[in-house]
């Protein structure tokens, strides 16, 4: 059975639970920080960050000053993207390479 289709239905119900709630409060403190000059735009970031990783963006947060980007690439990894909220530069990126089936 392919992974592929399994892991849609995990990140979709995940997204589904945990996205809304938080995407409120994050949404509203970025647009806070943003008009005050301390972030930079998500818009930029999440362009740049599916321009780099084309797929589906499975969750957005903004977490200690830093933005965190989850893709659902189109190769069917998932790549999390961590950039500094005031700078735009990116921190961290993990993709999960999940071939212990192998």
């Amino acid at each position: 059975m392919p992974k592929l289709p399994i892991l849609l239905v995990i990140a979709g119900a995940v997204a589904a639970l945990h996205v809304p709630v938080q995407a409120d409060d994050d949404s509203r403190r970025a647009r806070e920080g943003v008009r005050r000059g301390e972030f930079v735009p998500l818009e930029r970031l999440l362009a740049r960050a599916e321009r780099e990783h084309p797929g589906e963006v499975l969750e957005v947060e903004l977490d200690d000053g830093e933005y965190e980007i989850e893709i659902l690439r189109e190769d069917g990894r998932v790549v999390e993207l961590t950039y500094d909220a005031r700078s735009g530069r990116l921190l961290e990126l993990e993709v999960d390479d999940d071939d212990d089936d192998d």
